[in-house]
């Protein structure tokens, strides 16, 4: 690609300095010109690529991890479970019905549920075998108590206390603490999330500002020329950024799509579980238009880089 010809100055115009007021000032067009644009041949706009899909698949599972656990938290936030040891089986339905009936009378409770023994047997055999159902393994008699709120510590304990004057030796406990295992591991997932979202962003600039020194240095000698015929500072800062923005937009709108396309994989995947809980994390609207910003925010991210990576050139040509 040629060098489109100069425009001709006068000697008394080629006389006077580049910041004299009446220098000629060059044309935004010939600027553009001169500076030959780059094509999507190049690779960053396949790196802003992988960035931004490494950024759509974090965001997603960041977000679905926050709606698993506040789903998890907000269902077994107004439940207890009430346990009754008892190895002799007539004796523990006895006593199961009888702290039924006392939870009944509870203000708190809503509905009292004696798991029948059939289910507590079917949920043991995956680790019992056969022996789940036999005599010669005691099981528990449980009791699904259904809250009208969130129950305190307190409050808890005065269920606890109910129960021990009416069935001595009952274990009240509330549902919610047996997952906050699990709650503390979810909020390490998502800070880990946002940790990787902040080290992508980080190689995005890093790509952008590497980019973007590595043009102007190719370019440097068309910069001088620029600056000779009045060309100022800010249309060859504005020259870069074009590019940039370009190759940005086009990079960030293929991360997103590929990004979009492993979530929608990984969503059929944890959907084929069939499970209550994993379904307690799916993305809502909301979470969606966070997604389909991520790819404005790179854009703006690569745009502010590349500003500022070409002020900085440019200061230290002078």
């Amino acid at each position: 690609m040629g060098t489109p010809p100069l425009p001709q100055q006068t000697a008394t115009e080629s006389a006077k300095p580049a910041d004299h007021p009446d220098y000629p000032k060059m044309r935004g067009g010939l600027a553009a010109r001169l500076l030959p644009q780059t094509k999507f041949g190049g690779p960053i706009p396949w790196v802003i690529a992988i960035l931004i899909a490494l950024v759509v698949i974090a965001a997603a599972g960041g977000l679905s991890l926050r709606n698993l656990a506040e789903n998890a938290r907000a269902d077994l936030s107004g439940a207890v479970t009430v346990q009754i040891i008892e190895a002799n089986g007539e004796r523990r339905d006895a006593l199961a019905a009888r702290a039924a009936a006392t939870l009944a009378d509870q203000p708190l409770v809503t509905s009292v549920r004696v798991v029948p023994e059939e289910e507590l047997n079917a949920l043991l055999e995956p680790w019992l075998g056969a022996a789940a159902g036999s005599d010669d393994v005691p099981v528990p008699a449980l009791i699904d108590v259904e809250l009208s709120r969130n129950a305190s510590a307190s409050e808890v304990q005065g269920l606890q206390a109910a129960l021990d004057e009416a069935v001595p030796g009952t274990r009240v406990d509330a549902q919610s603490d047996w997952l906050k295992p699990v709650y503390d591991a979810l909020a390490a997932l998502q800070y880990l999330a946002l940790a990787l979202i902040g080290l992508v962003a980080f190689a995005t600039g890093a790509a952008v500002w590497l980019a973007a020194r590595s043009a102007f240095s190719n370019h440097r000698e068309t910069v001088e020329v620029i600056h000779l015929l009045g060309g100022t500072d800010a249309q060859v800062t504005r020259i870069f950024q074009r590019s940039v923005v370009r190759d940005a937009a086009f990079g960030s709108l293929v991360g997103l799509a590929l990004g979009i396309a492993a979530v929608w994989l990984l969503g059929q995947q944890f959907a084929a579980l069939d499970s209550g809980m994993i379904g307690g994390g799916g993305l809502a609207w909301s979470d969606w238009l966070i997604i389909a910003a991520i790819p404005i925010a790179g854009v703006l991210l690569a745009l502010l880089t590349a500003r500022v990576t070409i002020k900085v050139a440019l200061r230290s040509m002078l």
